[in-house]
Protein backbone atom coordinates (compact mmCIF):
# COMPACT_ATOMS: atom_id res chain seq x y z
CA UNK A 1 0.00 0.00 0.00
CA UNK A 2 1.40 3.37 -1.08
CA UNK A 3 2.18 5.76 1.74
CA UNK A 4 0.04 8.89 1.85
CA UNK A 5 1.60 12.05 0.46
CA UNK A 6 2.58 14.20 3.48
CA UNK A 7 2.26 17.48 1.55
CA UNK A 8 -1.02 19.16 0.59
CA UNK A 9 -2.25 21.18 -2.38
CA UNK A 10 -5.19 22.66 -0.49
CA UNK A 11 -5.12 26.29 0.60
CA UNK A 12 -5.71 26.76 4.33
CA UNK A 13 -5.59 23.06 5.22
CA UNK A 14 -3.01 22.21 7.86
CA UNK A 15 -0.57 19.79 6.20
CA UNK A 16 1.20 16.85 7.75
CA UNK A 17 4.51 18.50 6.88
CA UNK A 18 4.40 21.95 8.39
CA UNK A 19 7.21 24.43 8.94
CA UNK A 20 6.04 26.37 11.96
CA UNK A 21 6.72 30.06 12.40
CA UNK A 22 7.54 29.46 16.04
CA UNK A 23 8.86 32.90 16.99
CA UNK A 24 5.95 34.80 15.45
CA UNK A 25 3.25 32.49 16.80
CA UNK A 26 4.79 32.56 20.27
CA UNK A 27 4.82 36.36 20.14
CA UNK A 28 1.02 36.35 19.75
CA UNK A 29 0.42 33.61 22.32
CA UNK A 30 2.61 35.26 24.96
CA UNK A 31 0.92 38.63 24.41
CA UNK A 32 -2.57 37.17 24.76
CA UNK A 33 -1.83 34.90 27.72
CA UNK A 34 0.09 37.49 29.72
CA UNK A 35 -1.14 38.79 33.07
CA UNK A 36 -2.08 41.45 32.18
CA UNK A 37 -2.27 40.85 28.43
CA UNK A 38 0.27 42.86 26.44
CA UNK A 39 -2.08 42.98 23.44
CA UNK A 40 -5.67 42.01 22.69
CA UNK A 41 -5.58 42.34 18.90
CA UNK A 42 -3.19 41.05 16.24
CA UNK A 43 -3.48 41.34 12.48
CA UNK A 44 -1.69 38.85 10.23
CA UNK A 45 -0.87 39.80 6.64
CA UNK A 46 0.85 38.08 3.76
CA UNK A 47 0.38 37.18 0.12
CA UNK A 48 -1.99 34.38 -0.87
CA UNK A 49 -0.37 31.09 0.02
CA UNK A 50 1.92 32.53 2.69
CA UNK A 51 0.29 30.35 5.37
CA UNK A 52 -1.94 32.91 7.13
CA UNK A 53 -4.83 30.51 7.73
CA UNK A 54 -2.61 27.73 9.04
CA UNK A 55 -0.77 30.24 11.26
CA UNK A 56 -4.06 31.51 12.71
CA UNK A 57 -5.42 27.98 13.22
CA UNK A 58 -2.29 26.86 15.06
CA UNK A 59 -2.45 29.82 17.46
CA UNK A 60 -6.18 29.39 18.07
CA UNK A 61 -5.72 25.70 18.86
CA UNK A 62 -2.90 26.34 21.32
CA UNK A 63 -4.83 29.07 23.11
CA UNK A 64 -8.03 26.99 23.21
CA UNK A 65 -6.09 24.30 25.08
CA UNK A 66 -5.40 26.75 27.92
CA UNK A 67 -7.55 26.66 31.04
CA UNK A 68 -10.50 29.09 30.99
CA UNK A 69 -9.98 30.08 27.35
CA UNK A 70 -12.69 29.88 24.69
CA UNK A 71 -11.88 30.06 20.97
CA UNK A 72 -14.39 30.97 18.26
CA UNK A 73 -13.81 31.42 14.52
CA UNK A 74 -16.20 33.69 12.62
CA UNK A 75 -17.07 33.82 8.94
CA UNK A 76 -16.34 37.36 7.65
CA UNK A 77 -19.15 37.08 5.09
CA UNK A 78 -21.81 36.70 7.78
CA UNK A 79 -23.25 39.02 10.43
CA UNK A 80 -20.33 38.54 12.80
CA UNK A 81 -21.98 39.86 15.96
CA UNK A 82 -25.01 37.59 15.63
CA UNK A 83 -22.77 34.65 14.69
CA UNK A 84 -20.63 35.24 17.78
CA UNK A 85 -23.65 35.29 20.10
CA UNK A 86 -25.06 32.17 18.44
CA UNK A 87 -21.79 30.22 18.75
CA UNK A 88 -21.29 31.16 22.38
CA UNK A 89 -24.85 30.28 23.39
CA UNK A 90 -24.68 26.92 21.58
CA UNK A 91 -22.03 25.64 24.01
CA UNK A 92 -23.82 23.81 26.82
CA UNK A 93 -21.55 25.02 29.61
CA UNK A 94 -21.76 28.62 28.43
CA UNK A 95 -25.52 28.40 27.86
CA UNK A 96 -25.96 27.40 31.50
CA UNK A 97 -23.74 30.30 32.55
CA UNK A 98 -25.79 32.78 30.52
CA UNK A 99 -29.04 31.38 31.89
CA UNK A 100 -27.81 31.72 35.46
CA UNK A 101 -26.91 35.35 34.64
CA UNK A 102 -30.50 35.77 33.37
CA UNK A 103 -29.45 36.69 29.83
CA UNK A 104 -32.55 36.09 27.71
CA UNK A 105 -31.58 35.62 24.04
CA UNK A 106 -34.92 34.28 22.83
CA UNK A 107 -35.45 37.35 20.61
CA UNK A 108 -32.60 36.21 18.37
CA UNK A 109 -33.92 32.66 18.03
CA UNK A 110 -31.02 31.03 19.84
CA UNK A 111 -33.35 29.05 22.11
CA UNK A 112 -31.88 30.58 25.27
CA UNK A 113 -35.09 31.63 27.00
CA UNK A 114 -35.05 32.91 30.57
CA UNK A 115 -38.59 33.36 31.86
CA UNK A 116 -37.55 35.64 34.72
CA UNK A 117 -35.85 38.18 32.44
CA UNK A 118 -37.09 40.26 29.55
CA UNK A 119 -35.65 39.36 26.12
CA UNK A 120 -32.66 41.43 25.00
CA UNK A 121 -33.40 42.92 21.58
CA UNK A 122 -30.05 44.52 20.68
CA UNK A 123 -27.15 42.25 19.75
CA UNK A 124 -24.35 44.44 21.13
CA UNK A 125 -26.11 44.67 24.48
CA UNK A 126 -26.55 40.90 24.50
CA UNK A 127 -22.86 40.33 23.80
CA UNK A 128 -21.79 42.83 26.45
CA UNK A 129 -23.81 40.93 29.04
CA UNK A 130 -22.47 37.58 27.82
CA UNK A 131 -18.87 38.77 27.92
CA UNK A 132 -19.34 40.28 31.36
CA UNK A 133 -20.60 36.93 32.66
CA UNK A 134 -17.51 35.26 31.15
CA UNK A 135 -15.31 37.81 32.90
CA UNK A 136 -16.94 37.11 36.25
CA UNK A 137 -16.12 33.40 35.75
CA UNK A 138 -12.49 34.18 34.92
CA UNK A 139 -12.85 33.12 31.28
CA UNK A 140 -11.33 34.77 28.21
CA UNK A 141 -12.50 34.66 24.59
CA UNK A 142 -10.35 34.52 21.45
CA UNK A 143 -12.13 35.46 18.22
CA UNK A 144 -10.48 34.51 14.91
CA UNK A 145 -11.49 35.93 11.53
CA UNK A 146 -9.77 34.71 8.37
CA UNK A 147 -9.32 36.81 5.19
CA UNK A 148 -10.99 40.01 6.35
CA UNK A 149 -12.16 42.66 3.90
CA UNK A 150 -13.55 46.16 4.41
CA UNK A 151 -17.25 45.20 4.39
CA UNK A 152 -20.16 46.75 6.34
CA UNK A 153 -20.47 43.65 8.55
CA UNK A 154 -16.74 43.65 9.29
CA UNK A 155 -16.80 47.35 10.16
CA UNK A 156 -19.82 46.84 12.44
CA UNK A 157 -18.07 43.99 14.22
CA UNK A 158 -14.81 45.94 14.62
CA UNK A 159 -16.68 48.97 15.99
CA UNK A 160 -18.45 46.77 18.57
CA UNK A 161 -15.17 45.05 19.47
CA UNK A 162 -13.64 48.47 20.11
CA UNK A 163 -16.42 49.15 22.63
CA UNK A 164 -15.82 45.76 24.30
CA UNK A 165 -12.15 46.72 24.74
CA UNK A 166 -13.07 50.05 26.32
CA UNK A 167 -15.34 48.20 28.74
CA UNK A 168 -12.39 45.99 29.76
CA UNK A 169 -14.12 42.81 28.64
CA UNK A 170 -11.99 39.65 28.19
CA UNK A 171 -12.00 39.57 24.37
CA UNK A 172 -9.07 38.97 22.01
CA UNK A 173 -9.01 39.22 18.24
CA UNK A 174 -6.79 37.54 15.66
CA UNK A 175 -7.46 38.51 12.04
CA UNK A 176 -5.75 37.57 8.78
CA UNK A 177 -5.95 39.29 5.42
CA UNK A 178 -4.16 40.53 2.35
CA UNK A 179 -2.19 43.71 3.00
CA UNK A 180 -4.50 45.92 0.95
CA UNK A 181 -7.65 44.54 2.62
CA UNK A 182 -6.26 44.94 6.13
CA UNK A 183 -5.06 48.46 5.31
CA UNK A 184 -8.47 49.46 3.94
CA UNK A 185 -10.10 48.33 7.19
CA UNK A 186 -7.49 50.06 9.33
CA UNK A 187 -7.98 53.31 7.44
CA UNK A 188 -11.57 53.60 8.65
CA UNK A 189 -11.51 56.71 10.85
CA UNK A 190 -13.86 55.22 13.44
CA UNK A 191 -11.66 52.14 13.97
CA UNK A 192 -8.56 53.73 15.47
CA UNK A 193 -7.73 50.69 17.62
CA UNK A 194 -7.14 48.65 14.45
CA UNK A 195 -4.70 51.23 13.14
CA UNK A 196 -2.67 50.84 16.34
CA UNK A 197 -2.96 47.04 16.41
CA UNK A 198 0.34 45.23 15.82
CA UNK A 199 0.70 43.50 12.45
CA UNK A 200 2.60 40.31 11.76
CA UNK A 201 3.72 39.94 8.15
CA UNK A 202 4.34 36.37 7.03
CA UNK A 203 7.34 36.53 4.74
CA UNK A 204 9.36 33.67 3.22
CA UNK A 205 10.12 30.53 5.20
CA UNK A 206 13.71 29.63 6.04
CA UNK A 207 15.36 27.89 3.05
CA UNK A 208 17.59 25.75 5.27
CA UNK A 209 14.60 24.44 7.20
CA UNK A 210 12.77 23.61 3.96
CA UNK A 211 15.88 21.81 2.65
CA UNK A 212 16.11 19.73 5.82
CA UNK A 213 12.43 18.81 5.50
CA UNK A 214 12.84 17.73 1.88
CA UNK A 215 15.93 15.68 2.73
CA UNK A 216 14.24 13.82 5.58
CA UNK A 217 10.79 13.34 4.01
CA UNK A 218 11.69 12.84 0.34
CA UNK A 219 14.97 11.02 0.98
CA UNK A 220 16.99 13.52 -1.05
CA UNK A 221 20.71 14.10 -0.78
CA UNK A 222 22.06 17.29 0.76
CA UNK A 223 22.56 19.12 -2.53
CA UNK A 224 19.30 17.85 -4.05
CA UNK A 225 17.32 18.91 -1.00
CA UNK A 226 18.90 22.37 -1.00
CA UNK A 227 18.33 22.83 -4.74
CA UNK A 228 14.64 21.95 -4.41
CA UNK A 229 14.28 24.21 -1.36
CA UNK A 230 15.83 27.14 -3.23
CA UNK A 231 13.26 26.71 -5.98
CA UNK A 232 10.50 27.53 -3.46
CA UNK A 233 12.11 30.89 -2.56
CA UNK A 234 10.58 30.26 0.87
CA UNK A 235 7.02 30.69 -0.42
CA UNK A 236 4.88 28.57 1.89
CA UNK A 237 2.46 27.31 -0.76
CA UNK A 238 5.35 26.46 -3.11
CA UNK A 239 6.97 24.43 -0.30
CA UNK A 240 3.84 22.27 -0.22
CA UNK A 241 3.35 22.12 -4.02
CA UNK A 242 6.96 21.26 -4.87
CA UNK A 243 7.06 18.71 -2.05
CA UNK A 244 3.78 17.16 -3.21
CA UNK A 245 4.84 16.66 -6.82
CA UNK A 246 8.36 15.56 -5.86
CA UNK A 247 6.74 12.87 -3.69
CA UNK A 248 4.39 11.78 -6.50
CA UNK A 249 7.14 11.83 -9.16
CA UNK A 250 10.13 10.60 -7.22
CA UNK A 251 11.69 9.06 -10.34
CA UNK A 252 11.21 12.12 -12.56
CA UNK A 253 12.34 15.39 -10.90
CA UNK A 254 11.87 17.34 -14.12
CA UNK A 255 8.22 16.30 -14.41
CA UNK A 256 7.68 17.12 -10.72
CA UNK A 257 8.94 20.68 -11.20
CA UNK A 258 6.95 21.19 -14.38
CA UNK A 259 3.74 20.02 -12.68
CA UNK A 260 4.47 22.18 -9.64
CA UNK A 261 5.00 25.26 -11.78
CA UNK A 262 1.75 24.65 -13.67
CA UNK A 263 -0.13 24.18 -10.39
CA UNK A 264 1.27 27.40 -8.91
CA UNK A 265 0.24 29.28 -12.06
CA UNK A 266 -3.34 28.02 -12.00
CA UNK A 267 -4.08 28.00 -8.27
CA UNK A 268 -2.06 30.95 -6.98
CA UNK A 269 -0.56 33.21 -9.60
CA UNK A 270 -3.65 33.69 -11.78
CA UNK A 271 -5.37 35.23 -8.76
CA UNK A 272 -2.35 37.28 -7.67
CA UNK A 273 -1.95 38.62 -11.21
CA UNK A 274 -5.64 39.51 -11.52
CA UNK A 275 -5.37 41.76 -8.45
CA UNK A 276 -2.55 43.89 -9.92
CA UNK A 277 -3.17 47.12 -11.81
CA UNK A 278 -1.93 47.52 -15.36
CA UNK A 279 0.94 49.71 -14.13
CA UNK A 280 1.80 47.23 -11.35
CA UNK A 281 2.13 44.55 -14.03
CA UNK A 282 4.30 46.76 -16.23
CA UNK A 283 6.68 47.53 -13.36
CA UNK A 284 6.78 43.86 -12.33
CA UNK A 285 7.68 42.86 -15.88
CA UNK A 286 10.48 45.41 -15.85
CA UNK A 287 11.79 43.87 -12.62
CA UNK A 288 11.53 40.40 -14.17
CA UNK A 289 13.53 41.43 -17.23
CA UNK A 290 16.45 42.95 -15.34
CA UNK A 291 18.19 39.89 -13.92
CA UNK A 292 20.56 41.89 -11.72
CA UNK A 293 17.60 43.45 -9.87
CA UNK A 294 19.32 46.85 -9.91
CA UNK A 295 16.67 49.55 -9.53
CA UNK A 296 18.53 52.04 -11.71
CA UNK A 297 18.54 49.59 -14.61
CA UNK A 298 14.86 48.77 -14.09
CA UNK A 299 13.87 52.46 -14.09
CA UNK A 300 15.91 53.03 -17.25
CA UNK A 301 14.18 50.14 -18.99
CA UNK A 302 10.74 51.41 -17.98
CA UNK A 303 11.52 55.08 -18.56
CA UNK A 304 10.47 56.03 -15.01
CA UNK A 305 11.95 58.55 -12.60
CA UNK A 306 12.65 57.60 -8.97
CA UNK A 307 9.47 59.35 -7.83
CA UNK A 308 7.41 57.58 -10.49
CA UNK A 309 8.90 54.15 -9.75
CA UNK A 310 8.86 54.17 -5.93
CA UNK A 311 5.07 54.01 -5.32
CA UNK A 312 4.80 50.83 -7.41
CA UNK A 313 7.90 49.38 -5.79
CA UNK A 314 6.41 49.99 -2.34
CA UNK A 315 3.05 48.53 -3.32
CA UNK A 316 4.59 45.34 -4.73
CA UNK A 317 6.71 44.99 -1.57
CA UNK A 318 3.64 45.38 0.67
CA UNK A 319 1.76 42.83 -1.37
CA UNK A 320 4.58 40.36 -0.74
CA UNK A 321 5.47 39.98 -4.43
CA UNK A 322 8.94 41.54 -4.40
CA UNK A 323 11.62 42.14 -1.79
CA UNK A 324 13.44 45.43 -1.27
CA UNK A 325 15.71 44.30 1.55
CA UNK A 326 18.92 45.17 -0.31
CA UNK A 327 19.38 48.88 -0.90
CA UNK A 328 19.19 49.78 -4.59
CA UNK A 329 17.93 46.34 -5.63
CA UNK A 330 14.64 44.42 -5.81
CA UNK A 331 13.85 40.78 -6.53
CA UNK A 332 10.72 38.72 -7.16
CA UNK A 333 9.84 36.69 -4.06
CA UNK A 334 7.53 34.11 -5.67
CA UNK A 335 9.09 31.14 -7.49
CA UNK A 336 8.66 31.21 -11.29
CA UNK A 337 6.51 34.36 -11.02
CA UNK A 338 8.95 36.44 -13.04
CA UNK A 339 8.42 34.04 -15.97
CA UNK A 340 4.68 34.08 -15.35
CA UNK A 341 4.62 37.89 -15.49
CA UNK A 342 6.59 38.05 -18.75
CA UNK A 343 4.33 35.43 -20.33
CA UNK A 344 1.08 37.09 -19.28
CA UNK A 345 1.73 40.83 -19.51
CA UNK A 346 0.48 41.30 -23.08
CA UNK A 347 -2.65 39.34 -22.16
CA UNK A 348 -3.38 41.70 -19.24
Amino acid sequence: MKQQNPYTLTFGKEPTQLIARAAQSQQVIDAFLGEPSAQQVYMVTGIRGSGKTVFMTEIARKIASQKDWISVELNPERDLLTSLAAKLSSENELARLFQSAEINLSFFGFGLDVKSAAPITEIETALQKMLLSLKKKGKRLLISVDEVTNTPQMRAFAAAFQIFLRQDLPVYLLMTGLYENVSALQDEKSLTFLYRAPKIHLGPLNIGTIAEDYRSVLGLGEQEGLALAKLTKGYSFAFQVLGYFAWENADDPRAARQLARQYLDEYAYDKVWSELSRKDREVLCGIAQVKSGRIGDIRELLGLSTNEFNPYRQRLIRKGIISGDERGYVRVLLPFFDQYALAHYDLG
